[in-house]
């Protein structure tokens, strides 16, 4: 297993021992109304929010390179350029 792996099953371990041993109950203010919810609900929303936070604003974006690679494949014909057809021989020589 690589690093990787590995610290990210560490993390997630120690985020459900964290998530588990916060259960209790707590006052949350809404506008108007106050409602009992548990810790574990809100942290656990709390770290959902963050994750997709941060993957939309972690993804890698198009750079120009790529956008001009994608026009050239565009452009190309279907066929290879360095094939002549009968005509195009014909006119040539």
């Amino acid at each position: 297993m690589s690093t990787k792996t590995i610290s990210i099953i560490i993390l997630t371990a120690l985020l459900t021992i964290f998530l588990m041993v916060n259960t209790e109950p707590v006052d949350f203010d809404f506008l108007v109304t106050t409602i009992p919810v548990s810790k574990l609900l809100v942290i656990g929303v709390c770290i959902i929010i963050g994750f997709i936070i941060g993957f939309v604003v972690g993804r890698p974006r198009k750079t120009i390179s790529s956008y001009d690679d994608e026009i050239e494949r565009r452009n190309q014909p279907a066929g290879n350029k360095k094939e002549l057809s009968d005509e195009d021989r014909d006119y040539i020589s």
